[in-house]
């Protein structure tokens, strides 16, 4: 009851909090790159982006999306310099169902490249019924 009561009492700075929370979700939301739908994701790929595949190496060859680089997650510290050939372009990164791309895409935002999130990861991209190759 005292918290009703505390929220009825303290309504603005509840509903200040609030607006905050949301504010600092979105601002954390970009900074990892902004996830875009799958046909985002072709219209990109067409227009010369670079498709980043942070999967694990058996799961990129069981199937990937064409033309797909493949630096697994684990691996992406190490790898970062080879990905400076790319500065220029957009940077979609993809992963299985969209776990590891936020944590990627704001390493290498952080390294001035222009990144982008596949939204549901490779997951979706199957789901939608799009091919993979192997």
């Amino acid at each position: 009851m005292n918290f009703f009561n505390f929220m009825g009492q303290e309504w603005l700075l509840v509903g200040t909090l609030i607006v905050l929370i949301f504010v600092y979700s979105w601002r954390e939301r970009i900074k990892s790159g902004r996830p875009i739908p799958i046909n985002e994701v072709t219209r990109l790929l067409n227009n010369g982006a670079v498709l980043l595949d942070v999967r694990d190496s058996a799961e990129f060859k069981a199937g990937h999306i064409v033309g797909a680089i493949n630096v697994p997650y684990g691996k992406i510290t190490a790898e970062i310099a080879n990905l400076e050939v790319h500065k220029g372009k957009v940077i979609i990164v993809a992963d299985k169902l969209g776990q590891h791309a936020g944590l990627v895409g704001r390493t290498l935002g952080k390294q001035g490249h222009d990144v982008r999130r596949l939204a549901g990861g490779i997951a979706e991209w199957q789901a939608q019924s799009l091919p993979l190759v192997k």
